[in-house]
């Protein structure tokens, strides 16, 4: 159920995919919005009850005037609070991974357990391929062939808009997001002090299998890693494996 609330005079959407089992906040990476975890929520049912937020400037949010690393971590802090929920477990993938990590060291004691899907403690994002991307097209079709072997990655963010079709973000928007993603974050991650899984995909050009064991090793235990046969996007690429890997790990952390 798409559910909606105010922060400081912006609008933000979640989807709620409901259930009586315990909540996990999800947090999607660039060109997506809260529909990209529908699979996640119906494989974790109904142990778990999957809310997805559409962060800022995606989905059915609003366009924010920024998106700082602050803006986002604000944004996850209003959406819990919102929520009326106490502590829970949280992923993220890629964007969202960055920002559920930076919540969880910052709000201690508010996260039970951490998910992180496909992104390092150290960030340098390549904003090239948004500006290749194409503006628009006439139709829905015509938009999925102009965005060839990246369409099943962008198909739930796809909208009409006026006389065509475009995306439920700002082209615009995305790359300011991406180029302050970019910058060391190490303090943030060994910050954390829940249970941590770290998913990389196996194919992943975002995070470096020598960068993810590094993560591991420096939370000193407080984190493990789980390698798939996946590019970046590894709940899209690997959705079964992925889906086990999380259940396994939150069952393990005493999530559930």
């Amino acid at each position: 159920m798409r559910e909606f609330f105010v922060v400081n005079g912006r609008r933000l959407s979640y989807l709620d995919f409901g259930g009586p089992g315990v909540p996990l906040l999800a947090f999607h990476g660039h060109y997506n919005e809260a529909s990209a975890f529908a699979p996640l929520a119906e494989a974790l049912a109904p142990r778990w009850r999957v809310i997805a937020l559409d962060q800022r400037g995606h989905g059915e949010s609003d366009r924010a005037a920024g998106y700082e690393r602050d803006d986002y971590v604000a944004d996850i802090a209003a959406f819990h609070r919102h929520l009326d929920l106490g502590p829970v477990a949280v992923a993220g993938h890629s964007l969202g991974g960055l920002n559920a990590y930076q919540y969880a060291a910052r709000h201690p004691g508010r996260v039970t357990a951490l998910i992180v899907e496909d992104i390092g403690a150290v960030v340098d994002c390549d904003w090239s391929f948004t500006e290749r991307l194409p503006r628009g097209a006439p139709s829905r079709p015509e938009l999925i062939a102009a965005l060839g072997p990246a369409a099943p990655y962008l198909e739930c963010s796809l909208r009409r808009s006026g006389d065509g079709w475009g995306y439920s973000f700002g082209l615009e928007d995305t790359v300011r997001s991406q180029q302050a993603l970019n910058g060391d974050h190490w303090d943030d991650w060994t910050g954390v002090s829940c249970p941590t899984l770290l998913v990389r995909g196996g194919r992943s050009d975002e995070l470096a299998a020598d960068h993810a064991r590094a993560m591991v090793a420096r939370r000193h235990g407080g984190a493990e890693l789980v390698e798939l046969p996946a590019g970046h996007v590894v709940h899209h690429d690997a959705p079964a494996q992925f889906a086990d890997a999380v259940r396994d790990f939150l069952v393990r952390s005493g999530a559930s």
